[in-house]
């Protein structure tokens, strides 16, 4: 018997990028990172760190690495690519949307823990962990990359060691307005049965 309430949350997880400023308090996040720490990983590694930020001025920060990967030439990239909703919102969250939230989970990879080839499928599991316990108790959250661009700085901001390399940052916060559904392909129009392009 399938659980309501497991798909219920996969099923409406989708990106906020506004964000009260009320904090969320440390249970909460404590929370949030064990579900993140119960996802697989390459040989069962676990090479996550995970970096929360709470400090205005590293947000701050975090936010102006944010936007000048944005302006510098993402958000050209990406006009074209994304439909005119999207991109006003992630121009939103680059513009300062993302940085107010009151957490950014800085996540990283312990290249010490794991084969360079196998870091980024070991991370990414916790990352959608990370969302997922976040839409389950109502909070905002996003997977954001950009600012990683400049993992030089990023590392640099927050005194990471040469092995340690942020590889995404999580905005968490309470959503400042009510998020609608997530606009997704139907799993039909990207299944194939036995071999590719014979139909689901």
């Amino acid at each position: 018997m399938p659980d309501d309430a497991f798909f219920e949350v996969v099923l409406r997880q989708r990106a906020c990028r506004s964000f009260e400023s009320d904090p969320v308090g440390d249970e909460v996040i404590g929370q949030l990172l064990e579900a993140a720490t119960h996802a697989p990983s390459a040989e069962n590694r676990q090479p996550w760190v995970f970096v929360v930020v709470r400090r205005d001025a590293l947000r701050d920060a975090i936010g102006a690495i944010f936007l000048r990967a944005w302006d510098s030439g993402a958000r050209e990239h990406s006009t074209g690519r994304l439909d005119e909703r999207l991109l006003a919102e992630v121009d939103e969250g680059a513009r300062g949307g993302v940085a107010s939230a009151p957490v950014l989970v800085v996540v990283c990879g312990d290249t010490e823990k794991s084969h360079p080839q196998a870091l980024a499928s070991s991370i990414f599991p916790a990352v959608q962990n990370l969302l997922l316990a976040a839409g389950a108790v109502g909070l905002g959250s996003a997977l954001t990359t950009l600012a990683v661009i400049d993992r030089g700085g990023i590392s640099t901001l927050l005194d990471l060691p040469s092995h340690i390399v942020p590889m995404a940052i999580v905005p968490l916060g309470w959503p400042s307005r009510t998020l609608g559904p997530p606009r997704r392909e139907p799993f039909e129009a990207k299944t194939h049965r036995d071999m590719f392009g014979t139909p689901w």
